[in-house]
């Protein structure tokens, strides 16, 4: 790869949004602030007020009012951003859907927060995993430098005239949020000649003309319109349809960034690390990752054929790609920074166990749900989750299907 010159820059995984958001040249950013989200918006609205950045900036008085904000101005064809976490995403619940249905381009960065109640600051996924069925392309980062890096390819991506979703990247609330790590960047200028001006497909209007898909009152059309049951059914079948194209789509943008900047994250939807020989494997999204790396290192110098599955883009979920790279894997650890309460263990379990269900050599499959309310898990108790499985593959059958780490029970 050969990869532009960069700068290093001290930055957390809030500030590193920021200063992505900076470079992306964009239009409109409407926010109303919450923790550990608040550096985003707060850091680029001094770039605002320095001058920095020719983007509107609307302080809004609700989460719901800020992605309705952004809405309206991505379907006049403006480049739109905001951030939120937890709560704050919650309310913007049923905006979520109408901009997804509404094939608005905006990306939103999430600094993954406890649900209430009761109250917790702290970081778990318990926020973005509630709304994995809204429409939105979801990126999870490792870490602050992915934080970046998924920024700019996230409005690549979303704008893509076959793509047109909109898309969150996700980052652990305080682990990456707050946590300050050496951040390469990309000049102002590389970013954005990347990143483009943003092109609309043409669509045929009431009026027999063909014109960009936004609103124009030279060309008038409407966006969300009422649509009865003879109608509906289509609309919700085109998003499907765009959310397969963006796999697509994810890995041309990834790849095309790593050439330019010489990083990559497996192929832009998976990010597998020691897969290739594994006998037991963990499955995982975000931060967790890089403690799981560590303790799969240790695992190897010790003559355990350990490995780590990383779920990048978790939508669209990857399918093929699960099912590929655990195809050879004895027993699988999918480790849930959530609950899906009653739904017999955690969302990403869900997703990866359906995913291999149609493999011709399924693993055993497991549950670990951690870290919720941002409780730390350490590489001790990561190291017990393989131990599970080393003995799992010993028995030739799972015994518990789902288990907590480091739960007082």
């Amino acid at each position: 790869m050969k990869s532009v010159e960069q700068k290093v820059l001290a930055l957390n995984g809030d500030e590193a949004v920021a200063y992505a958001v900076k470079q992306c040249d964009v239009d409109v950013v409407a926010a109303y602030p919450i923790t550990p989200q608040t550096i985003i918006v707060e850091r680029f609205s001094e770039y605002v007020a320095n001058g920095e950045v020719e983007t509107a900036f609307v302080c809004t008085e609700s989460e719901h009012s800020a992605l309705t904000a952004c809405l309206a101005a991505s379907l006049t064809g403006a480049r739109a951003f905001t951030a939120s976490a937890s709560a704050g995403l919650a309310l913007m619940h049923e905006m979520l859907f109408v901009t997804s249905g509404c094939r608005a381009p905006v990306v939103m960065a999430i600094a993954n927060r406890a649900l209430s109640a009761p109250i917790n600051i702290h970081g778990d996924q318990s926020d973005t995993m509630a709304q994995r069925d809204s429409g939105w392309i979801q990126i999870y980062a490792e870490n602050a430098q992915e934080v970046y890096d998924s920024v700019i390819q996230a409005f690549r991506i979303a704008e893509h005239p076959e793509v047109l979703l909109p898309a969150m990247v996700c980052l652990d609330g305080f682990q990456l949020s707050h946590s300050v790590e050496n951040v390469n960047v990309l000049p102002d200028d590389v970013v954005k000649k990347f990143v483009g001006v943003r092109q609309f497909p043409k669509v045929l209007t009431h009026e027999g003309k063909l014109a960009p898909l936004r609103l124009d009152p030279h060309n008038p059309m409407t966006l969300g319109p009422l649509a009865f049951p003879n109608y509906y059914f289509e609309f919700k079948r085109q998003q499907e349809e765009a959310m397969k194209k963006a796999l697509e789509v994810i890995r041309q943008v990834h790849n095309e960034y790593a050439e330019i900047s010489g990083r990559s994250y497996g192929d832009g939807l998976l990010d597998p690390y020691h897969l290739e020989d594994a006998e037991i494997a963990t499955v995982c999204l975000g931060s967790t990752a890089g403690t799981v790396k560590a303790v799969v290192d240790e695992l190897r110098s010790e003559g355990v054929k350990a490995g780590l599955l990383r779920i990048r883009a978790f939508r669209p979920l990857p399918v093929e790609g699960i099912r590929k790279a655990l195809e050879n894997v004895k027993a699988v650890a999918v480790m849930d920074r959530s609950m899906s309460f009653g739904g017999h263990g955690g969302a990403v379990f869900h997703e990866v166990r359906h995913a291999l269900y149609d493999s011709d050599k399924r693993p055993f499959i497991v549950n670990y749900i951690y870290g919720l309310g941002g409780r730390d898990t350490s590489p001790m108790q990561v190291r017990a989750i393989y131990k599970d499985l080393q003995e799992i593959v010993q028995k030739g059958h799972v015994e518990t299907p789902i288990k907590y780490v480091g739960l007082r029970e």
